[in-house]
């Protein structure tokens, strides 16, 4: 059975009562006979694990991602190199590509001349 508080409204007194769920709440005060209201405190919580807080969230979704990208480009390198047509030309297409900061200062080059 769980202790509850209870507080007077009119006087302030504090009380304990040891009941169960099921009772009914005390009502009247037994100093003064006002008004009796129940205080709720928060409840101790503790969580335990990663995962709970902003800084823990997906660390480890990002790192298995990262390992996958990693492991794809190693096993297109290894299909290029073992002959696979279709890994040769997807690597010289990524290697024919420009970068975008190459490019987008060659087309700032081009307008500037013009």
């Amino acid at each position: 059975m769980p202790f509850y508080e209870y507080q007077c409204d009119a006087c302030g007194d504090v009380h304990e009562a040891f009941q169960k769920m099921s009772d009914p709440p005390i009502e009247i005060c037994m100093k003064c006979g006002g008004a009796m209201r129940k205080v709720l405190h928060p409840v101790a919580i503790h969580f335990k694990g990663s995962g709970f807080y902003a800084t823990d969230y997906g660390k480890d979704k990002d790192l298995k991602r990262d390992e996958g990208y990693r492991y794809l480009e190693r096993e297109r390198y290894r299909r290029a190199e073992s002959g696979d047509p279709v890994a040769t030309r997807a690597l010289e297409a990524d290697l024919k590509k420009p970068s975008s900061s190459s490019g987008a200062s060659k087309d700032k080059k081009a307008a500037s001349s013009s």
